[in-house]
């Protein structure tokens, strides 16, 4: 009677070795990856709500910031537009005693429809003071306005009188069609 039961005893035990053996090397990765998975998604989505929550808690600073950004870009119509680019240059070279030289202006129709570019090459001379006037004069000003590039070069021997070309692109936002 002892054999049959220690017989019983051995597959009971072997059955149940195979069993633990089978869980831990056939289930439990996929289980363990999956909850790997999932608190990964969750530790995402708490730092999605943690930063939907900042946002909405600053959303009357990022208004304003919004509306002092749209207020700084040129109006839709081109003639009115590359008039205040004109006033702005015209103000800021008086301003430095800058000379300009030439003014081109171009307009770019960008990808996305809600906006396109005034770009302007603009051609100036005057000593370093004037030039770094003038660049500051510019950036500093609240109209939206990117400086896309600045070449400085020498006129004279000593580089007292210095050739400015800037290309400038201003940003015009287009109306909504939608919005009508």
């Amino acid at each position: 009677m002892q054999i049959k039961n220690r017989q019983q005893f051995l597959t009971i035990l072997t059955i149940t070795a195979v069993a633990l053996l089978a869980i831990d090397k056939i289930i439990t990765p996929p289980l363990t990856k999956l909850w790997d998975t999932r608190s990964a998604r969750i530790k995402q989505l708490r730092e999605n709500v943690k930063q939907g929550e900042s946002l909405q808690r600053g959303k009357d600073s990022i208004r304003r910031l919004w509306a002092q950004m749209q207020a700084g870009t040129l109006t839709n119509n081109t003639t009115l537009a590359e008039q205040q680019l004109f006033t702005g240059l015209n103000h800021w070279s008086q301003l430095s005693g800058i000379t300009i030289n030439t003014v081109t202006p171009q307009w770019k129709q960008g990808s996305d429809p809600t906006y396109k570019t005034l770009e302007c090459r603009v051609d100036a001379s005057g000593d370093i003071d004037r030039v770094s006037r003038f660049l500051y004069d510019l950036e500093k000003d609240p109209m939206a306005l990117k400086l896309e590039s600045v070449e400085v070069s020498s006129r004279d021997n000593e580089g007292m009188q210095l050739a400015l070309g800037v290309q400038i692109s201003g940003l015009v936002l287009t109306p909504n069609e939608k919005a009508r």
